[in-house]
């Protein structure tokens, strides 16, 4: 999968040539969608639990996998569907909301240094420093001069988790302006979904080509050979799921954990142990 969805490094991204809808390399239905990805659970959680058994020997090498996309793109349910296949233990979860006051008072990639997952995790950021260079961008947030400086700060950031054996996976949730308005609906219509809804989602949406413009920018500037970006179609919730585990599943065989050897003598302990 990684090949068919990688952002190529130092191309120029359109997001129109992306079809949010189309389903390539995998499962074109629903039913097949649901039955492949459920076979990837087990090979999943065996993996999760050989990178974390490896990080009790000394292994520091762990997995981090960055969701971003517009409002109502799936990056809960990527969470709840995608994550749901691994044991909780070994995951470390972050949602990225607007900035707190303490967080302001520090330089962007301040909170994002403190969300890193340890040696043997799996670590998911819902939104991420990306965020400082999207709604940073489309509201103005900062001058220019800065926000373009702050594509460099974040591949030299990637760089450094690269290099302290952290796999970065991110994932940009492509999504068309029809299912998004369609999504939203469904939050309307449906009592039980209002406290999802925002008015403000509207305001958003009526951004929509300035966001496209910041996506594809950051896409551009920051898919790199240390930390690519893959972006997802994901106007079929079913195929996102499957494309995200699947790209995960890739991604953890090349980490490739082994379970470290026993620091103890395995036939004394056990006759030992028989002899109680």
């Amino acid at each position: 999968m990684r090949p068919v969805l990688r952002v190529p490094t130092g191309g120029r991204v359109d997001l129109d040539s992306f079809h949010a809808a189309a389903t390539p390399a995998g499962p074109t239905d629903k039913a097949a969608a649901l039955a492949a990805t459920a076979e990837l659970a087990g090979p999943l959680a065996s993996l999760q639990e050989r990178l974390y058994a490896a990080s009790t020997a000394g292994d520091r090498r762990r997995l981090l996998l960055v969701l971003q996309g517009m409002d109502t793109s799936g990056k809960g349910g990527t969470v709840k569907h995608v994550i749901g296949l691994f044991t909780p233990y070994g995951c470390r979860i972050k949602a990225f909301r607007a900035p707190t006051p303490e967080e302001r008072d520090h330089p962007f990639l301040w909170r994002i240094m403190r969300a890193l997952p340890h040696p043997g995790e799996i670590g998911v950021f819902d939104r991420s420093h990306y965020e400082d260079v999207l709604i940073a961008r489309v509201h103005e947030l900062v001058p220019r001069s800065h926000l373009n400086r702050r594509y460099a700060q974040i591949n030299q950031f990637e760089q450094s988790l690269a290099d302290d054996g952290v796999t970065v996976v991110k994932a940009f949730l492509h999504i068309s302006y029809e299912e998004q308005r369609n999504r939203l609906l469904e939050r309307l219509d449906n009592p039980e979904k209002h406290w999802k809804f925002d008015p403000a989602d509207i305001d958003e949406r009526s951004r929509w080509p300035a966001y496209q413009t910041a996506y594809e920018l950051a896409l551009e500037q920051c898919s790199t050979d240390a930390a690519p970006w893959y972006v997802v179609p994901s106007d079929h919730k079913w195929y996102r799921n499957w494309a995200i585990s699947q790209l995960l599943l890739e991604h953890l065989e090349e980490i490739d954990p082994h379970y470290p050897p026993a620091a103890f003598d395995v036939a004394a302990c056990r006759a030992r142990l028989l002899k109680t």
